[in-house]
């Protein structure tokens, strides 16, 4: 009886039984982040100021012209880019030996979990404000223990920032991407380990043809993931140097903010903005077409 009732329904009869089940949640979205795109795009192609938002004046490309043609905006995206990938590369590697070192740990202590965990609960801001005070010169617990083994150098400096800043990224984010390597690092089948090790295999052996293959996945989204929140980085630069000493961790975000607040310039600020915004779409579907090319082979 099933298969005549199935026999005698239509084609296509419930193909837009999802559709209504989705049609609030897709208006919801389309109300939050539609309206705000339209906004964005149509001042980024218009000059705006503050008192007048209701009644932008039309100028085309002239705020990516603009924006295309300011050195101080092809430094900060040289900046976001060294940093993105210095604190990336850094989280990834130091994750990944985390997780080799302490899965055995966690495993029987779970409650660890919660301590290593604890530097991303901290806003970066607040992040920022106290290494703001422990790198101070005058009364700084940072600076005062280095002078005592002979390094008087400002960390803060011309010559430290850019180390000091991707730092504190890095020790404030790595319990992210250790998180995320150990969930995969479990995931891997047991009865593949244990068959390499009954035909003989060592432990660089099996890292190298089974635990690092079956990872690559996960090292990939997590390093995009990272990279995209470094790139975009603001908080805790912006509180420990303002974007200085200069510019010199002006990071793309501080530009933006710069521009657009302190110098009230809507247009241009928009207009890098949502060049940001297409640089991260352009990586995101070269990262998404290489990792299916990846699971077709």
């Amino acid at each position: 009886m099933a298969s005549a009732a199935g026999a005698g329904r239509r084609p296509y009869e419930g193909r837009w039984d999802g559709l209504w089940l989705l049609g609030p949640l897709l208006l919801f979205l389309a109300a939050l982040l539609g309206f705000p795109a339209v906004a964005n795009l149509v001042y980024s192609l218009s000059e705006v100021r503050f008192t007048g938002l209701w009644s932008p004046r039309w100028v085309g490309l002239d705020n990516y012209r603009a924006v295309l043609a300011d050195p101080a905006f092809w430094a900060a995206v040289g900046f976001s880019a060294r940093f993105a990938v210095a604190v990336t590369a850094a989280q990834l590697l130091l994750g990944f030996a985390l997780v080799l070192a302490l899965d055995p740990l966690i495993a029987r202590r779970r409650w660890l979990m919660a301590f290593l965990l604890l530097p991303m609960m901290v806003s970066p801001a607040l992040l920022g404000v106290m290494y703001r005070l422990m790198l101070n010169d005058f009364v700084g617990v940072i600076p005062q223990y280095l002078q005592m083994v002979g390094f008087g150098d400002n960390l803060l400096g011309v010559d430290w920032a850019f180390t000091t800043v991707a730092v504190i990224e890095v020790l404030q984010w790595t319990p992210f991407a250790f998180l995320a390597l150990l969930t995969a690092y479990q995931a891997i089948p047991g009865e593949l380990v244990e068959a390499a090790r009954i035909d003989g295999a060592g432990a660089w052996a099996v890292f190298r043809r089974i635990t690092l293959p079956l990872m690559v996945p996960a090292l990939a989204i997590t390093g995009f993931i990272r990279f995209i929140d470094s790139f975009r980085v603001f908080d805790h630069i912006y509180v420990l140097t303002g974007g200085g000493p200069g510019t010199l961790t002006q990071s793309l975000s501080i530009y933006i903010y710069r521009t657009f607040f302190q110098q009230e310039r809507i247009g241009p600020a928009v207009a890098a903005s949502m060049l940001l915004l297409l640089a991260s779409v352009v990586v995101l579907r070269l990262l998404m077409a290489q990792m299916l090319k990846g699971s077709r082979q």
